[in-house]
């Protein structure tokens, strides 16, 4: 099994990271492409198409700005697409969320968070575990780990002595 990481520009790595971090954590394969929907469209489609003979299961796509690239690529596949809205300086990623949440009937893309990379990942995880018992477990380990994270305890408040 493996997740296929799209980025429509290397500007969108540092974000991206998080989801082969993630993913390398559960030991699930993955590989990074950078193409964008916008300036190649024709080396996009023709990967998606390849993608399905190389055990690409799952979509993992983050886009800035006009964020189409996970749209796209759910236009060229049957496999689920997870998109990563990128935050912007333009309009701190809102016009990412909205390009890639706003898909037509028929089209989904399961959106994630503003730079939610890391749950993208997760989400990815949780859907290759339907089939898979070994990753089913490890999932469940992490979730049960999540829960039981020690919180710092809550400090006392400062407050300022007034005297007389």
């Amino acid at each position: 099994m493996k997740v296929s990481i799209v980025m429509g520009s290397k500007s969108d790595l540092p974000v991206m990271e998080a989801v082969r971090i993630t993913l390398k954590k559960f030991g699930v394969l993955s590989e990074e492409r950078i193409l964008s929907a916008h300036r190649n469209p024709k080396k996009l489609a023709a990967y998606v198409s390849e993608a399905n003979g190389k055990g690409i299961e799952v979509f993992i796509a983050g886009a800035g700005k006009a964020a189409h690239l996970p749209g796209v690529i759910a236009s060229l596949t049957t496999s689920p697409v997870i998109g990563v809205p990128i935050k912007t300086t333009d309009l701190g990623g809102m016009d990412s969320l909205l390009s890639i949440v706003q898909m037509p009937s028929g089209v989904p893309v399961a959106t994630v968070a503003i730079n939610g990379a890391k749950n993208a990942a997760l989400l990815a995880v949780q859907i290759l575990a339907l089939k898979d018992k070994a990753l089913k477990n490890k999932l469940e380990q992490y979730k049960k780990e999540l829960g039981e994270e020690k919180k710092p305890a809550p400090q006392p408040e400062e407050r300022p002595i007034i005297d007389g």
